[in-house]
This record gives C-alpha cells, structure tokens and sequence, in this order.
C-alpha cells in the first residue's frame, strides 16, 4: 500500500510537470491563454508522467542490455539544470537524425571544462544550455559509441526523459542507477506509474 507521504510527493511532482508542460506547449503556441488551465488540470489529472521506450545496441551495456530492453522513461518537459543532473541516464532525440533516439547518460552540464586526452585537442568550457552525453560501454570506440564525442555538444532541449526503470526480460529487471538527487526525486513517481505486468507485455525481446 502507498503511504502518505509517497502520495504527497508524487502530487507534487505530478503538479510541476502539467505546469512545466503547460507552460511547454503555451510557449510554443500549442496552447492558447484561455486553455492553458484546462490543459494542466486535464494532465495532471487523467496523465502519466512516464512512457515506455524500447532500445537496443551495445552503448550502454551493462546497465541497459545489448540484446534490447524497455525502459520506463520520465518525462521532462523542461530539461533544465533544475530538473536532470549529471549522472543521469537520459532518453535524447539523436542530434545527427533527429527522429531517432539515444539512450546516454548525462557526463557534464554547462560550466563543465571538457579536456581530451588527446594533446592536440584544445580543452574547451560548455556553453549555456549545452550538455556532453556519453555510452557507457568502454569496450566500444569513440566512432562506436555515438555520443558526444563525435557529434559533439548537445542543447538541453535535446533531452526527453530520464530513465528510471529496465526490464530486460520478464525475470530479469530493475531500477537505473542515476545521480543520488534524481534517485530520490523519482522514487515517488516509480512507486505509483511503475508498471512491471505492462512493461513484459510491451517487451519486443
């Protein structure tokens, strides 16, 4: 049974995201002035805060399989440095085919002084709004992982969600290791959408 206190946190969490939506699609002119109370009170109390998304490839391995695995994803209408931090294991819109997607995780945020261990590259700082996006599997060359290190820098906006969850088969599965802040951010949110019944059924492997 969900406590109280998990409710509360999760009610809060879930009235953030319809006013960072909302505020999302008024901005982009989605949404007009005399619907944009409709619109968060229509999510906030019928919308999930999280999607399922499938992936495969070798990049992240070991913490998302090579063979494939869905992934519970939370939404972030306004990836900002307020709302995804380094350490994070984030689903972005692929930067060289942008109706593709990437699973990475988060390495540095702007501010962040990116050196490389090659010489002959001049070190260099992240831009407002830039972040740097890397696989995981070390295994992998640079060419191989398509992270940030061959397409670059990428804006923030580029994120789409966080992963919080891996199902990799139906007895194999749990959560994702992300920054301790999101960890404990998302613990409310992963206790009231996490769905593991659905996530089998919507499993291609």
């Amino acid at each position: 049974m969900v406590s109280f206190t998990t409710w509360c946190r999760y009610l809060q969490s879930k009235a953030q995201y319809t006013i960072d939506l909302g505020y999302k699609n008024h901005k982009g002119g989605h949404v007009k002035d005399n619907e944009l109370m409709d619109f968060i009170f229509k999510h906030f109390t019928n919308g999930k805060m999280t999607f399922l998304h499938w992936t495969k490839g070798e990049e992240m391995a070991p913490t998302i399989d090579a063979k494939g695995a869905t992934l519970l994803v939370r939404r972030l209408p306004i990836p900002d440095q307020k709302r995804v931090y380094v350490g994070d294991v984030v689903v972005l819109k692929n930067p060289e085919k942008p109706d593709d997607y990437l699973v990475r995780r988060l390495a540095a945020t702007e501010g962040y002084e990116m050196a490389s261990t090659d010489e002959k590259d001049e070190s260099f700082v992240l831009e407002k709004d830039q972040c740097w996006v890397v696989a995981e599997n070390e295994k992998l060359k640079a060419k191989e992982a398509i992270d940030s290190r061959t397409f670059g820098p990428i804006h923030m906006t580029n994120i789409v969600g966080r992963v919080l969850y891996c199902l990799r088969n139906a007895v194999d599965h749990g959560r994702v290791q992300n920054s301790p802040f999101s960890m404990q951010k998302d613990s409310p949110v992963l206790e009231m959408e996490l769905d593991v019944d659905e996530m089998v059924k919507s499993h291609k492997a």
